[in-house]
């Protein structure tokens, strides 16, 4: 089994910038699987955010996000990161890392996932 836990949110006013962190921790090697962010607001349904390979020679990005959002993973600290800049409102909801897909990438279909942490971008 593996835990995921995601740091890093909080409350920004649009235009600022948060800097997300997930930390695994379990049987399986941190550099054996992809890793994902999905995001879930109100009254939406839980979304791709962006994917990043196991090497982390591959990312992927959402369209919205592209530009602004950069993922990254440190495989010696078992961490996955999202460094989100020039926030906007519309960027709102809880973020949760997910790891190991049993899919596509861009598919909420991840063996493992963290809690969420929140991130509320005022405007």
């Amino acid at each position: 089994q593996v835990q995921l836990v995601e740091s890093g949110g909080g409350l920004v006013q649009a235009g600022g910038s948060l800097r997300l962190a997930c930390v695994a921790s379990g049987e399986r090697a941190f550099s054996t699987y992809a890793l994902g962010w999905f995001r879930h607001a109100p009254g939406k349904e839980r979304e791709f955010v962006s994917a990043i390979s196991w090497r982390g020679d591959n990312t992927y990005y959402r369209d919205s996000v592209k530009g602004r959002f950069t993922i990254s993973r440190d495989n010696g600290k078992n961490t996955l990161y999202l460094q989100m800049n020039s926030l906007k409102s519309e960027d709102t909801g809880v973020y949760y890392c997910a790891g190991y897909p049993l899919g596509s990438l861009m598919d909420a279909d991840y063996k493992y996932w963290g809690q969420g942490t929140q991130v509320t971008v005022s405007s």
